[in-house]
């Protein structure tokens, strides 16, 4: 990839991109920086399915979530360089084994590797964005037909919040448009005979511990936007990690009582799609990121 000054994020940095090294908010260079690519199971069932989705794990993103699970290459920049040609390879790879899609996962740092890769090659299986939702609406509109499956994060409505944990107070501004986008692409979910999605957008809410709240209005917010055009993902995996510690209010796993209140209210508000069990909250499904294996 050549040299650019990067505007791709709603941090509209300005900065140098090279092939090898950023100055910009990811700290990402211009070719692509990957720690895992393999099937993985643990996506929503319609995403794992009985194959694994095919996920790429890239390295930098443009949030700082204090609670990240995925540090270690989100923010403290683990990974292997490789070139647009290779990434190539790898999704023919992982197509050729059987998963049900491409799954990439934060990698807006990468839209334009991520546009040559699929003009050099673009599989037969779906095309998964896996985001954690602060993106640029003209960005998104970018990636329409590219992209077949959206599954993005609405982590917060509270700008308070999202200043405070994820260093982004106009996280709900950008992340509420570029969702909008999102669906105007894909419509409402279409599966297939093995109930496999092929197109369409799935919407991700973590339940943080003391912040029910937050969480309601989210619920809210998606139900009056959006009602049946999306599927919605309610998540309970949230382990105090990365710096959370600092943090009081979140230095500690959801209760039984945060999370049937808001399981409640989502089943009130009649939202189709998927809820994760209490006890998924462990440190044992954290991927294992790998580059010698790469």
């Amino acid at each position: 990839m050549k040299d650019y000054i990067c505007s791709l994020c709603p941090r509209n940095c300005k900065a140098k991109r090279e092939h090898n090294k950023g100055f910009g908010y990811c700290k990402m260079g211009t070719n692509p920086k990957i720690a895992r690519a393999a099937p993985h199971k643990w996506e929503e069932p319609c995403i794992s399915g009985k194959n694994g989705s095919g996920t790429i794990f890239f390295s930098g993103c443009v949030l700082s979530c204090v609670f990240c699970q995925n540090s270690k290459i989100s923010s403290n920049g683990y990974g292997k360089e490789i070139s647009v040609k290779e990434l190539s390879d790898i999704v023919k790879k992982l197509e050729s084994i059987g998963v049900h899609n491409i799954n990439l996962v934060s990698p807006t740092p990468y839209i334009e590797s991520i546009i040559e890769c699929f003009n050099i090659y673009k599989p037969s299986i779906p095309i998964v964005y896996n985001t954690g939702g602060y993106e640029k609406k003209e960005t998104i509109k970018r990636l329409d037909g590219i992209v077949d499956i959206y599954l993005p994060d609405m982590k917060y409505i509270s700008s308070d919040l999202s200043g405070k944990f994820s260093k982004a107070p106009d996280y709900f501004e950008y992340a509420s448009e570029s969702i909008e986008e999102m669906v105007r692409q894909t419509g409402e979910p279409v599966f297939d005979d093995e109930n496999i999605m092929k197109k369409g957008t799935i919407i991700r809410h973590l339940i943080l511990p003391g912040h029910t709240v937050n969480s309601i209005e989210v619920l809210r917010w998606i139900k009056n936007k959006f009602g049946k055009k999306i599927l919605f993902s309610l998540m309970s995996q949230y382990v105090p990690l990365g710096y959370a510690e600092n943090f009081s209010d979140i230095n500690r796993r959801i209760t039984p009582r945060e999370y049937n209140k808001v399981l409640d209210y989502m089943e009130n508000l009649d939202l189709d799609g998927y809820v994760q069990e209490l006890s998924s909250a462990k440190k044992c499904y954290i991927p294992d990121f790998n580059i010698d294996e790469l």
